[in-house]
């Protein structure tokens, strides 16, 4: 009899086993190809000092964060020492920026994230420096100066048809792009802004100068790799392919060094002009997903994301089946999503259901996950991140006064933890359904053979015989369709549906993801 009793036992116990490993898939880190990263301004992410500026320390501290959300890596913003907060115009590349700490720090950061499985990836600006650096100081001192063709100079007889162009940059601004140092003589070179001067790379000592600052950070520090801004602009835009070529020779030195190396691009345009950029760079921002998905949401146009997203991927497949498609739904020069949809939490909670079980790597911007908000000007869209209610919140920066993430219109981290529906709960639970589902992280994309109603958006996910069909409705008024054959079971659900025999029926900004 007792023998009996523990065979039962045994019997329940491998059956309770079992049942809790069907319900707690494996979760897997599938960085780079289809992780997630984590975007993070420094100056506003965590103060750990109390000096009102977010600090490596503060990152440092907040890790744990990082790893709950699910995040697999992180991308910082620019770290090298600037005269500008924003720390796109560098002074050295081998530093990094006194206010966020020491190098030492840095490190410490590095070493603490790599012991979490967090790679970590910083924004290398080579396009351009800033006025200040030592080459371009030297570089104006005279025509002769061995500093001099660092950077692109023109003398003033010979751009007199240049000066009075204009060029509109991607802020709207009307800027020239021939500078005068002061001399009244000469003109240098700067696409962006007087205080960007572009640097010269058909000077081979500028391209080695490159090379170097790349093995610096990747060998000497343990950097996994480089956001690489403007990389459109390395040559004006009337010589693409010497930007094809030179990011070519870009990776196969970075490879040499780090075999691994992740290289993300900004290269921001329509597809045709961005995916001959592949071959140098194996990752590379989608921004049409960003726009197309705005679109999708506001005009309620279901299959506008699915057919544009296949269409990139197909044409960028047949550039090189390598690439790897890193999907935004915002960044740091863009409006907050939140803001972008209205200010519709619904709608914002569906954009991100969409973006996270579509392909692609995503890129999360920090803040999203808690429903920060913010316009235009830029430094309005990097406002401080809220941790707690403010009379508690030790960490949070103050070098700016916010104006759109503030604690009236923002709910914090510490008050959203504890909210099942909150928006930072449905992000957690999405990256996790993305990281234990292997055809929502890696599987391809299929449209459906089926005529919807213009508001769903519907797209299946297949990867090596594990099919996803998920289905959104991004109108106002309750929609029903029938499923495809064999989807019964839900692994997640928003807003408000039933499925009764096959057909399922959804209200407004509704969303259901099945397996198959």
């Amino acid at each position: 009899m007792k023998a009996k009793s523990t065979l039962i036992a045994l019997t329940l116990s491998l059956f309770y086993f079992s049942c809790n490993q069907e319900k707690e898939p494996e979760v897997k880190n599938y960085w780079p190809n289809a992780g997630v990263t984590y975007e993070i301004f420094v100056q506003s992410f965590y103060d750990s000092d109390g000096d009102g500026i977010g600090d490596f320390n503060g990152v440092t501290e907040k890790l744990d964060y990082v790893q709950e959300l699910g995040a697999n890596a992180i991308w910082f913003m620019p770290i090298m020492p600037s005269p500008t907060y924003h720390k796109y115009d560098v002074t050295d590349y081998k530093a990094v920026h006194p206010d966020y700490g020491t190098m030492e720090d840095f490190k410490r950061l590095l070493e603490e994230a790599h012991q979490r499985d967090i790679k970590i990836v910083i924004d290398m600006i080579i396009n351009h420096t800033s006025t200040e650096h030592p080459w371009f100081q030297e570089s104006k001192k005279s025509r002769d100066n061995p500093y001099r063709d660092y950077y692109v100079w023109a003398q003033k007889d010979t751009i007199a048809d240049f000066l009075d162009k204009k060029v509109i940059t991607l802020d709207s601004d009307n800027i020239r792009q021939w500078h005068d140092p002061g001399s009244g003589e000469d003109y240098y070179y700067g696409f962006f802004w007087g205080g960007m001067p572009d640097l010269n790379f058909d000077n081979p000592k500028v391209r080695e100068e490159i090379y170097e600052i790349g093995r610096f950070w990747l060998e000497e520090v343990g950097v996994d790799g480089f956001r690489l801004d403007a990389a459109k602009h390395i040559f004006p835009d009337d010589r693409p392919l010497d930007n094809h070529e030179f990011w070519k020779e870009f990776r196969a030195k970075m490879e040499a060094i780090k075999p691994d190396v992740y290289l993300v691009g900004e290269v921001y345009d329509k597809k045709e002009i961005v995916a001959p950029y592949l071959p140098g760079l194996p990752a590379l921002f989608n921004f049409d997903f960003h726009y197309t998905l705005l679109d999708a949401f506001n005009t309620a146009d279901g299959m506008l994301l699915p057919k544009k997203q296949k269409e990139i991927l197909d044409f960028y497949q047949n550039i090189t089946p390598e690439f790897i498609d890193a999907t935004i739904s915002s960044n740091h020069d863009q409006p907050r999503l939140l803001n972008e949809l209205g200010e519709d939490v619904d709608k914002y909670k569906q954009a991100i259901a969409v973006m996270l079980t579509m392909p692609g790597a995503p890129y999360l911007y920090y803040g999203e996950e808690i429903g920060m908000k913010g316009l235009k000007p830029d430094e309005h869209i990097r406002e401080p991140f809220l941790w707690d209610v403010k009379a508690k919140d030790e960490g949070r920066a103050t070098w700016i006064e916010p104006k759109y993430s503030i604690d009236s219109e923002v709910t914090p981290l510490a008050l959203q933890r504890n909210d099942p529906n909150s928006i930072f709960n449905h992000y957690k639970s999405l990256i996790n359904l993305r990281n234990t589902y292997p055809a929502l992280a890696l599987g391809k994309l299929s449209l459906p053979s089926s005529e919807y109603p213009k508001p769903i958006m519907a797209y299946s996910r297949v990867h090596e015989g594990q099919e996803i069909f998920a289905v959104h409705n991004l109108g106002d008024e309750e929609i029903s369709i029938e499923l495809p054959a064999g989807f019964e079971k839900v692994i997640f659900g928003m807003g408000d549906g039933v499925n009764l025999n096959g057909t399922l029926t959804l209200q407004k900004n509704a969303s259901r993801v099945y397996v198959k």
